[in-house]
C-alpha cells in the first residue's frame, strides 16, 4: 500500500513538473509574441487619448473604462475566435483581411490631416457618412463607438502578429497565449492611457501643496510643468497616433503586396532603408528604420488619399442605403 502511494506521489510530482514547464512556455511565448507585437502596442497608445480629448475631467475615467471594456470584446470574445478558426481552416484568407484593415488605418490617419487642410470639406465628408453608431445616444457614444473600430483593427493586428510568432504550438496553447497576450496588452495600453490623461489632475493636486520645504517648493514646481505642458504632451501624442496609423497601415499594405508577388514597392523601401544606412553606419539601425517607416508612411498617405474618394462616392451612398436607423429616446 505504501509502495503505491509513493509511487502516486511520484507521478503527481512529475505530471506537477510537466505542467509548470508547460506554463513557464506559455509566458515565455507569450512575452516574446507580445514584445513583436510592441510596435502596434504602441500605436494603440498614441492613438487612443484623442478620444477623450475635450470632455470634462469626471468623464475621461469612464470613457477609458468603455473603450477597454470593447477593446478585450473586441479580442476575447471576436478576434480570438476568428483567428484560431482561420489557423486552422483558411489561413490564406489571414492576409488579405489584414491588408483591408492596413487601408482603414491609412483612411482613418489621412482623414485627420485632410481635417486639419480642409476642414469644410472634410466635416462635409464626415457629415456623408453620418454617426460611427447609429444607436449612440451622445457625442461621447460617438466617440466611444469610434475608438472601439478603430481598436479593433489595431487589436487584429496585434492578435494576427502573436497568433504568427506561435505557428507550430498546439490549438490550446495557441488559444491561450492569444489570450494572455490580449489581456496583458490590453491592461497595459489603457492603464497607461488612463495615466496619460489623469496627469493634469495630478498635476493641480502637486501644484496646490502648502508645504514651505525646498522639496515642497520642487513638487509644486513641477505639479505647474504638468498642468502647464500636458496639453501640448496631448497635442503632439495626436500627431504621433495619426502618424502611426498611417505608417503601420502603409506597412501592413506593402507587406500584403509582397506577399501576393507584388514586391516593386516594398522593395524600393527596403533598398533606399538600406543605402541610408550604410552612408551613415553610426546610426545605421536607426536610420534604416527611420527610412523604412517614411516609405511605408508615404504609402499610407497615398492610399488613404485614394481612398476617401471611394468612401465618398460608393461605399458611403451604400451605407446610408443600408445602415439601420437610428433609435429614437
Amino acid at each position: 500500500m505504501s509502495v503505491g502511494l509513493l509511487a502516486l506521489l511520484d507521478d503527481v510530482a512529475a505530471l506537477a513538473k510537466v505542467a509548470a514547464a508547460s506554463l513557464d512556455d506559455i509566458a515565455g511565448q507569450a512575452a516574446k509574441a507580445g514584445a513583436k507585437a510592441a510596435g502596434v502596442v504602441i500605436d494603440d497608445a498614441a492613438v487612443t487619448p484623442r478620444y477623450v480629448t475635450g470632455f470634462a475631467a469626471a468623464r475621461e475615467l469612464p470613457i477609458i473604462r468603455k473603450i477597454a471594456f470593447g477593446s478585450l470584446k473586441n479580442k476575447l470574445l471576436i478576434l480570438l475566435p476568428v483567428a484560431l478558426a482561420l489557423s486552422l481552416f483558411l489561413p490564406q484568407a489571414i492576409t488579405p483581411l489584414l491588408m483591408i484593415g492596413g487601408v482603414y488605418l491609412c483612411y482613418e490617419g489621412v482623414e485627420k490631416i485632410y481635417e486639419l487642410v480642409v476642414p469644410h470639406a472634410a466635416h462635409k465628408h464626415e457629415a456623408e457618412l453620418g454617426s460611427i453608431d447609429p444607436g449612440a445616444q451622445s457625442f461621447e457614444d460617438q466617440k466611444v463607438a469610434s475608438a472601439i473600430k478603430t481598436d479593433f483593427i489595431l487589436s487584429a493586428e496585434i492578435m494576427a502578429i502573436t497568433l504568427g510568432s506561435v505557428p507550430d504550438s498546439g490549438f490550446a496553447t495557441q488559444a491561450v497565449i492569444l489570450a494572455v497576450v490580449g489581456v496583458g496588452i490590453t491592461v497595459a495600453v489603457y492603464g497607461a492611457v488612463a495615466l496619460i490623461v489623469k496627469a493634469d489632475d495630478l498635476g493641480l493636486a502637486l501644484a496646490g501643496m502648502t508645504s514651505t520645504s525646498p522639496i515642497g517648493g520642487l513638487v509644486r514646481v513641477t505639479g505647474r510643468m504638468l498642468v502647464l505642458g500636458m496639453p501640448y504632451f496631448l497635442r503632439v501624442l495626436g500627431i504621433i497616433g495619426t502618424a502611426a496609423m498611417i505608417w503601420v497601415g502603409g506597412g501592413i499594405v506593402v507587406h500584403g503586396f509582397e506577399t501576393y508577388g507584388f514586391g516593386g514597392l516594398g522593395h524600393l523601401i527596403h533598398d533606399a532603408a538600406e543605402m541610408a544606412a550604410h552612408s551613415l553606419p553610426a546610426a545605421g539601425g536607426l536610420v534604416k528604420w527611420l527610412v523604412e517607416a517614411t516609405g511605408a508612411g508615404l504609402a499610407g498617405i497615398a492610399i488613404g488619399l485614394l481612398t476617401i474618394p471611394v468612401i465618398s462616392y460608393c461605399i458611403s451612398p451604400l451605407w446610408r442605403q443600408f445602415k439601420p436607423k437610428p433609435r429614437r429616446a
